[in-house]
């Protein structure tokens, strides 16, 4: 197939996005809906006529298990498979398998291309993926560091390569509502910050990052704490809001300004594992040439990226302080390139496009 329309398809935790991309990654059509738990056949069906028709359906799956590292047709047998995984990711398989049944049943005789929230970081090599674990839970439990957000980072990637115009050692730093990094060589995923779960690595809104399971350990077993109850903690009030009562980097980053002193811990905090981070994906690398901010956070806040960049000269990075300060919302797209005059390594913010990554996929799995 060389020209579709394609609907994208990605519920997320508290909205169903739809959007219809075109062969020249222009958005045709857009609806957002409610949650995808109670949403009606009608009211998806009243949402599919306003957007027209369309040729391919491309989902986003947070989960591919150690199976699916790119694109996939779904059939019965694939839809049976990617149920089985929801226990790996409990807070976002059950949903995105809703709106793939939902829409199946709309359009049953659409091509449906599952797209892998996992599938980037595929490329793992194995000091990189594997935890240091008994083997029994390695191969029979499939525990190992699977990553996530990987549809941003390889846009992301896929992007700044395209800005430098030759193949790169680059860290993409996803930061929104979850945060993460990637550590991307020549376009492979090499490392990445989240590992089995997306609550490792990074303070993120309401999610702790990475936590000593010590611990969490000692609260459930020395304190009594219900093992189900310190997973919501960990999950839904910890990270940015647990620090600073507000999930909303923006109104964290107001707070600082003002002096607040939550709001300087939280953001202290937030950068100093940030800039740690960026800097164990460089080690990985050995090197860097780029680094990239996409997400939410990533595109809209100045303050976080100069704060970062500022413990990162050793690595040869430096921002102009008057792009960093312009390039916010649609001032950077479709990226902005941030790096200050004799800098060794370019800074750039790239806006996220998952939707776009999504019809990337959808086409070269029916081409």
């Amino acid at each position: 197939m060389d020209r579709v329309r394609i609907l994208v398809v990605n519920a997320g935790s508290s909205s169903l996005k739809l959007r219809v991309v075109g062969d020249a990654d222009d958005v045709l059509g857009t609806e957002d809906l409610g949650p995808v738990d109670g949403l009606s056949d009608d009211d998806l069906s009243r949402a599919l006529d306003k957007l027209g028709g369309f040729d391919a359906v491309g989902h986003r799956i947070v989960h591919g298990g150690e199976r699916y590292r790119e694109p996939v047709v779904v059939d019965e047998a694939v839809r049976a498979e990617l149920g089985a995984l929801a226990d790996l990711a409990p807070l976002h398989q059950p949903n995105s398998l809703t709106a793939l049944d939902a829409v199946t049943r709309l359009a049953p005789d659409v091509p449906a291309v599952a797209c892998f929230d996992t599938a980037f970081h595929a490329t793992l090599p194995p000091a990189a993926a594997t935890y240091a674990v008994p083997v029994a839970w390695r191969d029979g439990l499939h525990v190992r560091r699977y990553g996530f957000h990987g549809l941003s980072h390889a846009y992301a990637a896929r992007r700044a390569t395209a800005a430098i115009g030759h193949p790169a050692r680059l860290v993409t730093c996803h930061l929104g509502a979850g945060a993460s990094l990637a550590a991307v060589h020549d376009g492979r995923c090499v490392d990445t910050t989240m590992g089995f779960t997306p609550l490792e690595g990074l303070v993120m809104a309401t999610r702790s990052g990475t936590v000593d399971p010590g611990a969490v350990l000692w609260l459930i077993t020395h304190r009594g704490l219900e093992p189900q109850a310190v997973a919501d903690t960990l999950e839904h009030q910890s990270g940015l809001l647990a620090l600073a009562g507000t999930a909303d980097m923006a109104a964290v980053a107001d707070a600082f300004r003002r002096g607040e002193p939550a709001a300087t811990l939280a953001l202290d905090v937030y950068v100093h594992r940030l800039r740690a981070a960026i800097a164990a994906m460089v080690a990985g690398l050995g090197g860097l040439d780029a680094l990239v901010f996409t997400g939410g956070v990533g595109e809209n806040a100045p303050t976080v990226r100069a704060a970062a960049a500022a413990g990162l000269g050793f690595l040869g990075v430096a921002l102009d302080a008057r792009r960093n300060d312009e390039a916010v919302g649609a001032a950077a797209a479709p990226e902005a390139d941030l790096t200050a005059e004799g800098s060794t390594v370019r800074t750039l913010v790239v806006p996220a496009r998952e939707d776009l990554e999504i019809a990337r996929g959808v086409r070269a799995r029916l081409r």
